[in-house]
């Protein structure tokens, strides 16, 4: 590999190891570019798969990141599709040979020993790589902190719920709450992540997620893309259990620049300019959920039917589950737009939206948060459900689809968030806001991330 930038300047080396799936190697190398630039003199080996590295890289390069491409585990010969679970389970065979081989390859290329370790908490094996190569390892996890809590306790949950018929059932029983966790509120067991105590608790994911909880109070650091404003008792309780326990976001009031949309290949931007302040929904479900074609039916319907105007960012697969004539109706009439893609974050900035509808991910929650716009949540999976009960229940930010979209559910959500004004989540943002400014919480934690990746410890 071809190495470019200054290479007598670099004094440290670093290896960032991404989870190669959904939105995470984007998120990491988001915050790996934050890193790289407040440290010049550090290189960052950056490993993935070659399908994420050669759209990342594509759309944006740093002469102290450098791509390194890593195993997804697919067989060459594969010819059907997998689930993303299949996929998963694939790389999670491959992954701690991978890590240990690219590490290899990056110090001979660049000729520096690597000092630290900074890779998705999902990695529990790199706490054992780092001990072994004397190094720190900075665990990064990309979901929730109220997910992250009961993956550290999942132990002390499974212990107190011990009744057979619950553990490992795929059955629901929104009647008995997970209230003993520290730091974190009365939960449905329910809305706890699968895998915790309810599904299978033997699959690859679950058994990930378990060994993650039990290593990552090992990890020098373990930061998270929040603000310890958002859940000071939460982010006590967590601070308690781990070493470094850091709240460096939201990333995306960090990033954001101040100036024109950059990209906008479907014009989102222009449209929501003719649109009524505070009226519109915008929908997106982010990258790994592909809403069913039954519940797009639900949800188009309770579109038209309250006359609500929309801006839809969907795949174009999807298009062909619409009702019959509802894409030219819509369109036609002003009221509807539907997009493959848009910028979320400008989108969600506009005075025009008035309300997000999503899926509860992580990301698109403290997006809304950072906006300042109430939810509609539809939980899939992961997080997504343990987001929306705070969303709706906690911080009572917005509402919550329970199940599966339906035109009545979706209709009476509509008309709740669209005719009040949510508060609370306009002290949300401001929080926000301030934790991302110079000297707030988040700067002050992401200088403190720094000194652990650049020394290995905190001053």
């Amino acid at each position: 590999m071809e190495i470019t930038g200054n290479k007598s300047i670099r004094e440290k080396h670093v290896a960032v190891f991404a989870f190669p799936f959904t939105s995470h190697p984007r998120l990491l190398l988001t915050l790996v570019h934050r890193l790289a630039a407040a440290a010049p003199t550090v290189v960052f080996s950056f490993f993935c798969s070659k399908k994420f590295n050669q759209l990342l890289f594509a759309e944006q390069s740093c002469n102290n990141i450098l791509p390194y491409d890593v195993s997804d585990g697919l067989p060459e010969d594969h010819t059907h599709a997998l689930s993303l679970e299949e996929r998963v389970n694939m790389f999670l065979a491959v992954a701690e040979d991978e890590l240990r081989r690219g590490v290899g390859v990056a110090e001979t290329d660049i000729g520096l020993r690597i000092n630290c370790l900074v890779t998705d908490a999902f990695f529990w094996f790199c706490g054992d790589t780092a001990k072994a190569m004397n190094i720190p390892w900075v665990a990064v996890f990309n979901g929730s902190p109220y997910a992250l809590s009961t993956h550290l306790y999942t132990d002390l949950i499974r212990e107190k719920l011990t009744t057979p018929q619950l553990i490992g059932s795929a059955t629901l029983n929104d009647e008995i709450t997970v209230d003993f966790v520290p730091g974190l509120k009365a939960v449905p067991i329910g809305d706890i992540p699968n895998g915790v105590v309810l599904g299978n608790l033997e699959s690859p994911v679950a058994t990930m997620l378990h060994k993650m909880g039990r290593a990552l109070p090992t990890a020098t650091a373990v930061s998270v893309n929040s603000f310890e404003e958002l859940d000071a008792d939460l982010t006590k309780s967590l601070s308690s259990k781990l070493n470094n326990f850091l709240n460096i976001g939201p990333f995306n009031l960090i990033s954001k620049e101040k100036t024109s949309v950059k990209f906008d290949e479907y014009s989102c931007i222009s449209w929501l300019d003719n649109q009524k302040t505070r009226a519109v929904a915008y929908i997106c479900f982010g990258t790994a959920f592909i809403l069913p074609p039954h519940e797009i039916v639900e949800l188009a319907t309770a579109l038209e039917e309250t006359k609500t105007p929309f801006l839809w960012s969907i795949n174009k697969d999807s298009y062909k589950h619409f009702p019959e004539g509802f894409l030219d109706r819509t369109s036609g009439n002003g009221t509807g737009k539907v997009v493959a893609w848009a910028p979320q974050d400008e989108v969600l900035n506009h005075v025009a939206i008035g309300v997000f509808v999503t899926q509860g991910g992580w990301n698109s929650v403290l997006e809304g948060v950072g906006a300042g716009v109430a939810m509609i949540c539809r939980p899939n999976f992961a997080d997504n459900l343990i987001n929306s009960w705070m969303v709706a229940r906690v911080w009572e930010i917005g509402v919550r689809i329970h199940g599966k979209f339906t035109k009545d559910a979706t209709r009476g959500a509509l008309e709740q968030v669209l005719s009040q004004r949510y508060e609370k989540i306009e002290a949300l943002k401001d929080l926000a806001e301030k934790a991302v400014q110079p000297n707030g919480s988040s700067d002050k934690n992401f200088k403190a991330l720094i000194e652990v990746i650049t020394t290995g410890h905190l001053a």
